[in-house]
């Protein structure tokens, strides 16, 4: 009996600790014009709702590819699909897809997003510093596509520039070459990074001076998601990023063409991207950033011409990620007299929001 009442007390514990759900539920901002769902909470908690009246199944799939699991959803009695995530989800950008008796689909209330090698819904939980990525009433920058001929891939290229609102064209300016990562292209900075709009808002507080960012396709030869980057060859890339993208971007556009002036950095596989390519070529990038894409350490530098070593270098990762391989690698190199930032985002994984954050911190201490 003690036993009973002991059980049935910490039950009764459970359920008084148990979150209540809001039923402030508004449609998100990511929504496709006039569409109700998906909807958001004042909590993080994300519902949705799928016309699907002959399906036997539908679940919500959260995470690059799904893996976050899913939320299973009830249908009602006029053919709808709903259910409500069973925890509210980290602050920031999400990919998320519909699973319809096997089938994958995306959401028809949602606007998509370029990632998982596929065209995903996206779904936004605001965050509570989104204030630095936010669409202001201050002068804005262009991001216009350009086409490049690639030689090595026997094939035209594309890539998105950013441009500040005060380029004419005249006054030369220092260049970012930024990445994205495994499963996203050349979108992925501008959609879902809000790239542009943090530097439009950091170049309007007077936090940073101009400068031009490159976006482009990182990928040189066809992998399935999920098959990993034993197939994958940096060198092609590096081919297409520095001997066909660089001369093309400096031909065209007022850049100040020299090392000091020119940066790489990425994000997650665009990180190791960029660690293989500013070791490879470190005459030609100046400030090396790696987000969530691993670290240097004063190792990398040991044999390395004294002339080439970086002006600065900046490491990031989310605090679910491993903020302590950041920390230590910041402090060896600072240890080792170089000029290094590392960077942890409170409360984020590999996502989005940590790839903001990070960008934000890296760009104030880019070309300095």
């Amino acid at each position: 009996m003690k036993q009973f009442l002991l059980l049935a007390a910490l039950a009764a514990s459970t359920c008084a600790f148990a979150q209540e759900v809001k039923e402030d539920f508004v449609p998100n901002e990511l929504n496709q014009p006039g569409q109700e769902y998906p909807m958001v909470n004042s909590q993080g908690y994300a519902r949705f709702k799928i016309k699907a009246p002959e399906a036997k199944a539908v679940n919500v799939g959260l995470g690059l590819g799904g893996t976050h699991g899913g939320t299973d959803l009830k249908k009602t009695a006029d053919g709808f699909w709903e259910g409500t995530t069973s925890a509210p989800l980290d602050e920031g950008f999400h990919y998320y897809h519909v699973t319809i008796d096997g089938g994958t689909f995306n959401d028809p209330g949602a606007c998509n997003y370029y990632g998982s090698v596929r065209w995903e819904s996206g779904i936004e939980i605001p965050a509570h510093d989104k204030d630095f990525y936010a669409l202001k009433d201050v002068p804005h920058g262009n991001v216009q596509q350009i086409l490049f001929n690639s030689p090595s891939t026997k094939s035209i290229r594309r890539a998105f520039v950013y441009t500040p609102a005060s380029y004419d064209g005249k006054t030369k300016l220092p260049v970012l070459y930024l990445q994205h990562g495994w499963g996203e292209d050349e979108t992925a900075w501008s959609n879902q990074g809000h790239a542009n709009l943090i530097m439009d808002n950091l170049i309007a507080e007077g936090k940073i001076k101009p400068f031009i960012i490159v976006m482009t396709y990182g990928m040189t030869n066809d992998l399935k998601f999920g098959a990993g980057f034993g197939g994958f060859n940096f060198k092609a890339f590096e081919t297409v990023l520095v001997d066909e993208l660089v001369p093309y971007v400096d031909k065209h556009f007022a850049t100040i063409a020299d090392r000091q002036h020119r940066a790489m950095a990425g994000l997650s596989m665009g990180g190791m991207e960029t660690r293989n390519i500013t070791l490879a070529r470190p005459e030609v990038f100046g400030w090396w950033g790696l987000l969530s894409g691993g670290q240097y350490g004063p190792n990398d530098f040991e044999k390395m011409d004294k002339n080439l070593i970086p002006f600065g270098i900046f490491m990031s990762c989310g605090s679910k990620e491993q903020p302590d391989a950041i920390n230590k690698a910041a402090a060896d190199l600072k240890a080792a007299k170089y000029n290094a930032q590392g960077y942890v985002s409170e409360g984020t994984a590999h996502e989005f929001l940590t790839w903001r954050r990070s960008l934000y911190q890296l760009a104030q201490m880019f070309f300095k």
